[in-house]
């Protein structure tokens, strides 16, 4: 049946929904990766019952947040755990985000998954350097404990504290000492977060990836890659040139990652990306497409999502999980369309139609029928008569 879809313009289009998904390969479903180390960063799914306010703790269905990242973990994806797809600093507040990293890691101990969480410093609002370094460090040592990979993201309250390169370099350098393994550290650019404007001690992204850069040579050792979220490719290429040897570049360009991921002459980007929470199972198949060297075959698959991707987080970029959870909801990963701080809110109803229709396109509902009653419901609910 055609759905009637607002534009932008206030005018209703008529779309048709495809009536069967994507045909996937499910053969190899599950089986690593041999090319390139792949993360999806994971939304959590909100209790719709619970009786909640914006501002209050957040209420999370942790039977389907969990079953959420089973389906990840089943097509061979790593899970990016409490990174700020699964809203911190958004909805989700430490002690949340703290239980969803125990959750998560013993989930990924019982199947057998790759899992790496978020260190940040989202207990505080403001601090000293002395006092954002231990808010890591209490974070850092809730992930370790867990036995989880610590990504170490970029902090809020560092940003309004530190005065120059050399704190961060201080700060930095005093958790890479003291953490127990390998650490992922994120590189959040200000589009996703305006709090972030200014890192590394400098608003010239030159001098910032200078230090940046000065942060990981000095402990190698200690740093398993760097994780790129400034959707600027050409500053990515870049800044992975100049990495030691030995350090991987995960790209975060939501807007870009076909070609990075698929690289150049000299070299190429592993992932961690949002929008992999929503194409799971068909990057997974693109990648294992790119394991056998068939890079054509995987730009093919891949290259049709950018046009999704860049509409999900177009500015304001840190508003881009509100269409993640509408197609988790859409594609049946969970029944409502609910999440925590009320964001759901967060986007147009244009915006939404648009999300459902390009996802649709592509044939990323398992069960297009499903979403077209979904999306019907949804429609009729802001007073749209079909």
């Amino acid at each position: 049946m055609t759905l009637r879809l607002p534009a932008p313009d206030g005018t209703l289009h008529a779309y048709e929904p495809r009536a069967e998904p994507l045909a996937a390969t499910a053969s190899s479903a599950g089986s690593a990766f041999t090319s390139r180390t792949v993360f999806s960063a994971a939304h959590v799914v909100a209790d719709p019952y619970a009786d909640t306010t914006p501002d209050g703790p957040a209420a999370v269905d942790w039977d389907a947040t969990l079953a959420f990242r089973r389906h990840l973990w089943a097509h061979g994806l790593g899970v990016a755990e409490a990174m700020d797809t699964a809203q911190r600093g958004m909805g989700l507040d430490w002690a949340g985000a703290a239980e969803l990293i125990r959750r998560s890691a013993a989930e990924a101990r019982a199947v057998g998954g790759r899992i790496a969480c978020g260190v940040g410093t989202d207990q505080l609002t403001a601090g000293t350097p002395a006092e954002v370094r231990a808010a890591y460090e209490e974070q850092l040592a809730v992930v370790e404990e867990a036995g989880a990979q610590a990504i170490l993201m970029a902090s809020r309250a560092l940003a309004a504290s530190a005065h120059s390169p050399e704190e961060y370099l201080e700060v930095y350098g005093h958790l890479l000492r003291q953490a127990a393994e390998p650490v992922v550290l994120h590189w959040l650019g200000p589009m996703f977060d305006p709090a972030l404007e200014g890192y590394w001690g400098s608003a010239d992204l030159d001098r910032a990836t200078d230090t940046f850069l000065e942060v990981i040579a000095a402990h190698p050792d200690k740093v398993d890659g760097v994780k790129i979220s400034l959707l600027d490719a050409g500053r990515e290429v870049d800044l992975r040139r100049r990495l030691p040897k030995g350090v991987r570049c995960y790209t975060g360009d939501d807007f870009h990652y076909p070609e990075l991921i698929a690289g150049d002459a000299q070299g190429f980007s592993h992932a961690l990306l949002g929008i992999f929470d929503p194409l799971g199972p068909l990057a997974a198949e693109a990648v294992r497409v790119l394991d056998t060297g068939d890079t054509q075959g995987f730009r093919a698959l891949l290259d049709p999502t950018v046009a999704l991707s860049r509409h999900l987080f177009q500015a304001p970029t840190r508003f881009y999980k509100t269409g993640v959870v509408l197609l988790a909801w859409l594609a049946g990963h969970q029944s409502h369309f609910t999440m925590v701080g009320g964001l759901q809110s967060a986007r147009s109803l244009p915006h939404l139609a648009r999300a459902y229709q390009l996802a649709d396109t592509l044939g990323l509902f398992p069960d297009p029928a499903r979403a077209e009653e979904r999306m019907r419901t949804l429609l009729s609910l802001y007073g749209v008569d079909q």
